[in-house]
């Protein structure tokens, strides 16, 4: 019973990393703020849940389990209402998203 604890466990930190990098990769590639910041945010708040879930996992029914629980409830509350924080301000500032025909007309305007 606990290799199939310790494998559930290491699947969901492996997926949670997964999740992580691919935000990383995002934030690298995608083309204005708005689209970065989206990446970052949806995977950032999926890989730490899977993450803290692996943990919990590997901890059992204990008060880490308990502290863990607080943390991702904390994190899923946090997480979204700062990155919608940060979009609100951007738009405030000035941050317009870039929409697909702006992409359109500056590629027609370049050589």
């Amino acid at each position: 019973m606990t290799a199939l604890i310790d494998m559930a466990s290491w699947v969901l930190l492996a997926g949670g990393a997964v999740f992580s990098v691919i935000g990383g990769i995002g934030i690298l590639r995608m083309p204005d703020f708005y689209t970065r910041m989206h990446a970052a945010s949806i995977t950032d708040t999926a890989g730490m849940a899977l993450m803290l879930a692996g943990l919990m996992l590997q901890a059992g029914l204990t008060l880490v389990t308990a502290k863990l629980v607080f943390i991702m409830v904390f994190l899923i509350i946090t997480s979204p209402t700062a990155t919608h924080a940060l979009a609100r301000a951007a738009l405030h500032d000035g941050v317009h998203p870039q929409l697909d025909h702006d992409r359109r007309r500056h590629k027609e305007i370049e050589p």
